[in-house]
């Protein structure tokens, strides 16, 4: 069951400590007025004893399918495709559970006679995974075997790598990669953090191009009153669902999902999953050293630090076969592991946004993506109604730099520089400008052989928080490093955390209901 409000919401006291809060490549503390109400993650829960054989068993007793054995025969063609490195967040210790699976997969259709098998990373318009960051996916004797022929990339901009399977009866054109298509059977390897994943956001999203993309990454359907972690009130999944049902037309597909437990930091980092008033004596020091340690490093090596702190993940289902049956199940498993039922709406929203996202893996969280994380990824963690009320004041606390990493986000330096100083709404940006960055050359030629997202993808991430900066009466920024790019992103400038919530309470009026959402590890607030 989900967590419930005497477990997870706190209301704070004036004997209260100071409370956590992300902040960047860092933490920090701060004090909240009295009668704030703080909502806690939910506690990690148990993983399964024996996550090889919760694996077998899955693969043998399949939901709305016959067991994996049962789709094999010797000499048939199968490709396997997984998830990248966006999931999970931080990155998994070794083994990932991606590697456990694809390693008995592979035993199994050997011992099928089934020879011909390829491995898909399934990019979409994301950049290319690196040699390393697959390797710590597959594992190494996974990696050694198939890198490079028969273990890569997608390739969304392949002329001949990708092929139309025709249009959804609403006119969306499904296109997906051509050797998923052509074998006999596709194997899909996901992993789920939010109910945004899995289902059918993953073989026809994961494997497919921008002229199938574009149907539901745009303007009108980010823009839409509801939320995209919200899957049954949400029109970008009915739109992958109508493409889903293109794609099981021509595929065989045998969908295996996983939800893990949600313990992000208990290894080394305990103080970020405890309520401040049980830390002990280590959980001071460990937050003093960290805080204080990385605040003496330059910005480059604090990044690097900060994002390589594997998180041990334990494995909280598995469930394979149907891919719809399957997604049924593994949403019920993703509402036990981070929903927390939340009774009523806040005026006044904080945050502490940390720098690790899935689309700045060994990279840099630049202005664009601190937008797409606060007002989007943030603001939608939220099931029924919005956490914050319509019209009212979200506070972020996140040294915002005005950097891009120049190999992973040129298209998105560009957007920052050349679009948004004419516009920042979506609709017209989307209008001027989104065809000429998707079929930009250089861009295209960078995603393809470098490790560039896609020229459209700034584009996409914009209008993943366009529906969160609509609902906002304003948000606030608190001491960014760059005034000018949080300015330009749409946010107000607070230089203290004191002088935000002054600001706050200025806007909504001095009865303002106060919420800190304590997150991450990953809160879904459920208000029906």
């Amino acid at each position: 069951m989900a967590g419930s409000q005497q477990n997870n919401i706190h209301r704070v006291t004036a004997a209260d400590p100071a409370f956590l809060f992300h902040c960047g490549e860092g933490v920090e503390r701060h004090r909240l007025p009295v009668g704030t109400r703080v909502i806690y993650p939910n506690s990690s829960v148990a993983s399964v004893p024996d996550t090889n054989a919760a694996i077998e068993h899955a693969l043998d007793h399949p939901l709305g399918t016959d067991p994996l054995a049962g789709h094999l025969k010797s000499g048939m063609k199968v490709t396997i495709a997984f998830d990248d490195v966006s999931l999970p967040l931080p990155p998994m210790q070794k083994p990932d559970i991606r590697q456990r699976i694809i390693e008995i997969l592979l035993d199994r259709l050997e011992r099928a006679g089934v020879t011909d098998v390829e491995l898909i990373c399934a990019i979409c318009l994301h950049r290319r995974v690196t040699p390393a960051e697959l390797r710590h996916i597959v594992g190494p004797a996974v990696f050694k075997r198939f890198w490079p022929d028969r273990l890569y990339n997608h390739d969304a901009e392949d002329p001949e790598g990708n092929t139309h399977l025709g249009t959804t009866d609403q006119g969306e054109d499904v296109e997906l990669n051509r050797r998923a298509v052509e074998s006999d059977l596709l194997i899909y390897v996901n992993i789920n953090l939010v109910s945004m994943d899995g289902g059918h956001k993953s073989v026809p999203v994961g494997l497919s191009t921008y002229k199938s993309v574009r149907h539901h990454h745009n303007a009108h359907t980010m823009l839409h009153d509801s939320s995209y972690m919200d899957p049954p009130a949400s029109p970008f999944h009915r739109s992958c669902e109508r493409m889903g049902a293109v794609v099981a037309q021509h595929l065989e597909i045998f969908t295996i999902e996983t939800v893990l437990n949600g313990d992000a930091f208990s290894h080394l980092l305990g103080f970020m999953q405890k309520r401040e008033h049980t830390w002990n004596l280590r959980d001071r020091l460990t937050y003093h050293g960290m805080s204080t340690g990385l605040k003496m490093v330059p910005f480059s090596i604090r990044r690097r630090l900060y994002g390589a702190l594997p998180a041990p993940y334990g494995l909280a289902a598995v469930n394979a076969g149907d891919t719809e049956q399957v997604h049924v199940q593994t949403l019920r498993e993703v509402d036990r592991v981070y929903n927390v039922d939340i009774d009523g709406q806040a005026d006044i929203l904080i945050l502490g946004l940390p720098s690790i996202g899935p689309y700045n893996v060994h990279s840099i969280l630049n202005p664009i993506l601190v937008q797409c994380m606060s007002a989007g990824y943030f603001f939608n963690f939220y099931r029924g109604r919005p956490l914050l009320r319509k019209g009212g004041v979200m506070i972020v606390v996140h040294p915002i730099h005005e950097k891009f990493h120049m190999v992973h986000h040129p298209s998105y330096y560009d957007f920052y520089h050349d679009c948004l100083p004419v516009s920042r709404d979506p609709v017209e940006l989307e209008k001027k400008f989104e065809r000429s960055f998707a079929e930009n050359e250089r861009y295209r030629d960078l995603y393809r052989h470098s490790h560039a997202y896609h020229g459209v993808h700034p584009f996409y991430m914009w209008y993943w928080g366009a529906h969160g900066m609509a609902h906002c009466g304003k948000i606030i920024s608190v001491n960014p490093a760059s005034e000018r790019a949080a300015r330009r992103i749409g946010f107000d400038v607070a230089p203290s955390f004191e002088s935000a919530l002054g600001m706050a309470g200025e806007f909504t009026g001095p009865s303002a209901k106060m919420t800190y959402f304590h997150c991450p590890p990953i809160i879904m607030a459920n208000l029906q």
